[in-house]
């Protein structure tokens, strides 16, 4: 099939259809993202070739690092957790800064890669690193195949310095040949959470989420929705607490030069690395990516669920989920070669730090002055960490179906307004967080169809609105609320008519996907590539990140 031919109002209306065809497909699967890892403070890392799966069948000859033993930990609880030999990106590495002071993290590099691929290393930007063992490099201390005749040539140790004020997220990738090795697949993540956590993190609107979660919420009461957060607060910052996370890690892979790079290992097999012939020449350029990857994988892999036994060396999934009123940290890593212009629709992205480096006031040091931005462009080797924020306020209609005249218990719950206009008084409610100005504001005052009917919107034709199997054209957040806006025989279609039972589970789906539109694709057929979505769930829905 050859590539689409894609104008932007094309194809914002078949993105706008595949939202529609997707939403309540996402909401039946179980699958969320979080930023899992493993912990330190000693890592033991291998690098070793693999193939990767791609949603058109393909299997990419890669190579990635991986765990040559088995690691202190995981974080967060996920079940299913594991840290394979290889494994795209390499595992995430999650340790903590010290109070005060400094201390060590010690990274252990085995190369396992075949003797034609050469030496491989690891680079830490932003770290202070000492190395010992492996051999000498052109940017760092080297780990040589097997084979290798020095004594601890085939191991090398990076020790890394953390002090007390490091916090945020950074990218690991190789230092030895990188315009093939990154591209091949070595990189990573490394996280360091602070010590030392503000008490505005627990206490206020953040105290409060945690208690919508709990047990004792009338939204799904008896039923604990665990908190997965690695931490409360991305830095040591009153304005850096958060309520969910997710790691993105943006990437693209030119299968020519996988292909030619195992052409050529195959080629090469039992060779003594180092000797004349034995080593590598794929060419790098020009450099044509088919496949736009966000962890490791292309959308509609990306949404399935992490540790998922259908891709063992893609352990890492992007399906964020969010609560209206949550506030959800995005740690986004640019690795690879190219710029993806990644666009977060629902609202910008307030950006916190850069590469660890807190964006800060420069007449007020206690406030963040982090940009808000229309789209994360990830520039390759950045990472950046933001916050991104959903309530419905400004829709101008009750996002949650409460009908005025109805006797339904649900329909008259109340909405008491706080300073910022917002139901916060009850953490416990179902309708916590709703934005009071639209509460009993009906969507239409008399739905007749797309004529103008009094409303602060109007709908289509329900024929016309529902969209295939999976989406039944509900407006509405929560399930109920269509039948309690308009009856159970109005105009609008209940929400999952078909997918889902009409009291089934309904929330909204934001496409967050690249601005590039080829990136959007794999292998030049859309949809694909660098593409998922937030989706934005009522209380009822209880977001179960362990899978």
């Amino acid at each position: 099939m050859s590539a689409p031919n894609l104008t932007y109002g094309t194809s914002y209306s078949r993105l706008l259809s595949f939202v529609m065809a997707t939403a309540i497909l996402l909401f039946a699967a179980a699958a969320h993202a979080a930023a899992p890892g493993i912990t330190g403070p000693t890592f033991n890392l291998t690098a070793q070739p693999a193939y990767l799966s791609q949603p058109d069948g393909q299997m990419v000859y890669s190579w990635g690092y991986g765990c040559s033993s088995a690691p202190s930990g995981f974080a967060p609880t996920i079940t299913g957790a594991t840290c394979p030999t290889m494994q795209v990106p390499g595992p995430t590495l999650i340790v903590t800064a010290p109070a005060s002071g400094t201390t060590t993290v010690t990274v252990n590099l085995t190369n396992g890669l075949p003797a034609a691929a050469g030496n491989t290393s690891i680079l830490f930007p932003g770290f202070s690193v000492a190395t010992s063992g492996g051999v000498a490099g052109l940017l760092t201390q080297e780990a040589a195949p097997v084979g290798c005749v020095t004594i601890g040539c085939n191991t090398v140790t990076y020790t890394l310095t953390i002090p007390s004020t490091a916090a945020g997220t950074r990218a690991y990738y190789s230092g030895t040949q990188g315009d093939l090795q990154v591209e091949m697949g070595l990189y990573g993540a490394i996280i360091v959470l602070p010590a030392n956590v503000p008490a505005a993190c627990n206490t206020g609107v953040h105290a409060q989420n945690l208690l919508a979660q709990s047990a004792s919420s009338l939204a799904h009461p008896g039923v604990l929705e665990s908190d997965f957060r690695l931490a409360a607060a991305a830095y040591n910052h009153p304005q850096a607490c958060y309520d969910r996370e997710y790691l993105f890690q943006f990437a693209e892979m030119d299968p020519n030069i996988h292909t030619q790079a195992e052409a050529q290992v195959n080629a090469r097999t039992g060779c003594t690395a180092g000797a004349a012939g034995c080593s590598l020449n794929v060419p790098t350029e020009p450099y044509r990516p088919a496949y736009f990857m966000i962890n490791g994988r292309s959308m509609p892999d990306d949404m399935d669920p992490n540790y998922a036994a259908q891709y063992p060396h893609q352990p890492y999934n992007g399906n964020p989920h969010m609560h209206p009123g949550e506030l959800t940290l995005l740690r986004i890593i640019g690795q690879g070669r190219w710029q993806h212009p990644f666009h977060e629709h629902g609202n910008h992205v307030r950006i916190l730090a850069r590469d660890g480096n807190l964006i800060l006031s420069q007449t007020d040091p206690n406030s963040l002055a982090g940009p808000l931005l229309f789209t994360t462009t990830t520039t390759p080797g950045l990472a950046m960490d933001g916050t991104f924020y959903w309530t419905g306020k400004g829709l101008n209609w009750d996002a949650y179906g409460h009908k005025p005249a109805s006797n339904d218990l649900f329909a008259k719950l109340p909405c008491t307004p706080d300073a910022n206009g917002y139901n916060t008084g009850a953490p416990t409610a179902i309708n916590y967080y709703e934005w009071c100005q639209d509460h009993n504001k009906p969507l239409q005052v008399a739905p007749f169809g797309d004529v103008a009917a009094g409303g602060p919107a109007t709908l289509p034709d329900p024929n016309l609105f529902t969209n295939g199997a999976w989406f039944g054209g509900s407006p509405y957040l929560g399930p109920d609320a269509t039948i309690r806006a308009v009856g159970a025989t109005g105009t609008t279609p209940p929400s999952g008519t078909i997918a889902n039972s009409p009291t089934g589970e309904a929330g909204f789906a934001f496409m967050w996907h690249s601005h590039n539109e080829r990136e959007i694709t794999t292998n030049n057929i859309f949809p694909g590539g660098m593409l998922m979505m937030m989706l934005v769930d009522s209380r009822e829905f209880v977001i179960d990140e362990s899978n």
